[in-house]
């Protein structure tokens, strides 16, 4: 099939489209709706389907004779420890588990926070709650406790599930003291925590709320899969929000069983029996998506990997797990691949493994730089697929379908819509854009399955924020444009647009060149205000390792590279060498607490700041170039 007719019959035939992906799957009771309004009036998908997330992805490959296919691949090179965990253990530990979340009251419809390192443990959480017919809502290991605290209060679950400690590189974080004293600060109380004791940080226990997760499960009963509705909700993801308020992103049970099966397919080219590797963690979507629940509906084995790029133990490490499980497909974020770029330039350690398994590279989380995309395509020889999704929809709104029509690929570009998301470019008065033309990027509605169909416990806030802009339209917030082919280009969030003189620039363009720059690693360009231009950028770089250039020498050949690429009117006359770049935990730089502090503004500190310390080396810096306005 081409990747016009699989576009257009999503586009103008969504339930007919939708019902045969559907068909995928082992329902309960197969759905005769497949698109009906909800009481909110929102688009609902599978209306009266009835099934089991957890028997869609594990009793049924049993019953299918794949028990003895490896499910997860756990690699943690922190601990030194593999497992292979067949489909047949994978099911009997999670309905175990799911037995003994029973025996502490949970029924369908609780609530269970998950607070977990990349264990198998976490997963099986996850989907032991899916069994139960239970919501769960995992929060990223090590967050901090009064983060946590605001999670439990919006949550509100009857369990927590966490364990002792979690093992970075050179550190072990503690999650039990963050846990006791978020549900300290927090006003709802769980009933009881499961705590999974770790060897490398035994944790206290506080008697009659506190189980150690060994024994909770010692004597529990086996649970069966209890039937749900494919429109009740699977999880809670929280993201952040323009409030500082995060936003619990709701996963219903059904459309997002369809499209993670439709998708490992169509986007990924993968078939059961085969390996996949999403480098990333459960805490975020990604590890929802593509560790967890897309690679187990599918029948194919995923690695669950507790390690980094990086430094455990080198910049080989993503070769080395490629090579050992086969990995056919492997899906990070861009940043990854710029840390390996920055230890090993010349990729000396990739020539140590056979990649022969490997057929193709998947990124998103963020903007895929033509540099890096240049540089690994460069290095593997392979395709390298950028997409573009979020939080919100849970698979890719934009992507090339390698398992339906690949196309050839464009560097800055998520390539076309996927099938379901018809996507738009607006002005800002909601006047659809031609070609090359920037603006607001939306979706028409309706959304295909998977996406969001509100904000747990505040409907108003999921309207106010994703529906009211454009009437008619998912708004993403991102921005970018379409070309000539219809390749969709995300420039970044619309509040990266920064305004020189009148003219709109994008900074994901400015960050183009200076990335192409044989020196720079990584980098990011902030708006500043300028009182006669309105904004002026400037570039903050980090060197590739060994790179000896001088700061005013390399200024001048990055203004020089954006004056010859983008323009004199972009007006990009400085260039500063930083040490570090403050990032969440998943790898994205925080650009608004950058132009923040610049703007002399007042700012928080995000809960998901990989390391605190680059907001003072960053402010230092700013600082003493003048570039901080007067508050």
């Amino acid at each position: 099939m081409s990747y016009s007719s699989e576009y257009e019959a999503s586009i103008q035939r969504p339930g007919e489209f939708w019902t045969e992906k559907a068909k995928q799957l082992e329902w309960f009771e197969f759905p005769d709706t497949p698109l009906a309004k909800d009481a909110n009036g929102i688009d609902r998908w599978f209306v009266d389907g009835i099934m089991n997330t957890c028997h869609m992805a594990l009793d049924y490959h049993v019953e299918q004779g794949r028990g003895e296919q490896v499910a997860i691949y756990y690699d943690s090179p922190v601990t030194q420890t593999k497992q292979a965990i067949t489909y047949a253990e994978l099911t009997a530990r999670v309905a175990t588990f799911a037995g003994a979340l029973q025996e502490q009251g949970v029924k369908k419809g609780d609530r269970v926070l998950i607070y977990m390192p990349m264990v198998p443990e976490a997963a099986i959480a996850m989907l032991a709650c899916a069994r139960l017919g239970a919501v769960h809502s995992v929060v990223f290991g090590g967050f901090a406790a009064s983060e946590l605290a605001v999670r439990i209060d919006d949550a509100q679950p009857k369990v927590i599930v966490s364990a002792s400690c979690g093992i970075e590189i050179d550190r072990i974080i503690e999650y039990k003291p963050l846990l006791d004293a978020a549900i300290e600060q927090a006003e709802h109380k769980p009933d009881n925590c499961i705590i999974l004791q770790r060897p490398q940080a035994p944790a206290s226990m506080i008697e009659g709320r506190d189980l150690d997760w060994h024994v909770a499960i010692s004597d529990a009963p086996k649970a069966p899969c209890t039937p749900v509705n494919a429109t009740d909700p699977l999880y809670i993801l929280y993201t952040s929000g323009t409030t500082g308020k995060p936003k619990g992103v709701v996963r219903d049970n059904g459309g997002h069983a369809v499209a993670m099966r439709y998708s490992m397919s169509a986007i990924y080219n993968m078939q059961p029996g085969d390996v996949f590797w999403a480098a990333s963690d459960v805490g975020w979507v990604v590890g929802h998506s593509y560790i967890v629940y897309a690679p187990l509906l599918t029948g194919l084995s995923t690695v669950l990997y507790e390690g980094k790029p990086v430094r455990t133990p080198d910049a080989g490490a993503f070769w080395r797990v490629a090579e050992e499980y086969k990995v056919k497909a492997l899906f990070s974020a861009p940043t990854a691949f710029r840390a390996i770029k920055k230890e090993d330039p010349d990729a000396e350690f990739l020539k140590q493994y056979d990649l022969s398994a490997l057929e193709t590279i998947f990124m998103a989380g963020e903007r895929l730089d033509p540099p890096t995309y240049n540089w690994v395509t460069g290095i593997t020889g392979l395709p390298v697929i950028d997409h573009w999704w979020q939080t919100e929809t849970g698979w890719g709104i934009c992507s090339n379908l390698m398992g339906v029509d690949p196309k050839p690929c464009k560097p800055g570009s998520a390539t076309l819509p996927s099938p379901g998301f018809d996507v738009r470019i607006l002005d800002d008065e909601g006047n659809e854009l031609g070609p090359n033309e920037q603006g607001n990027v939306a979706i028409k509605l309706p959304l295909p399955p998977a996406c969001l169909p509100s904000v747990w416990g505040d409907f108003g806030r999921f309207k106010s924020g994703y529906l009211e802009q454009f009437e008619g339209y998912y708004t993403s917030g991102d921005g970018g444009y379409k070309d000539d082919d219809g390749y969709v280009f995300i420039m970044g969030r619309t509040d990266d647009v920064i305004n020189v003189a009148g003219h709109r620039l994008s900074t994901g363009e400015m960050e183009e060149v200076l990335a192409g720059h044989p020196a720079v690693a990584e980098c990011a360009v902030i708006g500043i205000s300028c009182p006669i231009k309105g904004q002026l950028p400037i570039g903050l770089v980090l060197l590739k390792d060994g790179a000896d250039i001088e700061e005013q020498q390399l200024n001048a050949e990055l203004v020089a590279s954006v004056r010859n690429t983008i323009g004199a009117l972009a007006c990009f006359k400085t260039a500063l060498i930083a040490k570090r770049l403050p990032k969440t935990r998943s790898g994205k730089i925080l650009r608004k607490l950058l132009r923040q502090i610049s703007n002399g503004e007042d700012y928080s500190i995000p809960s998901t700041i990989d390391d605190p310390n680059s907001i003072p080396e960053i402010e230092s810096l700013l600082r003493s170039h003048q570039l901080v306005a007067s508050a």
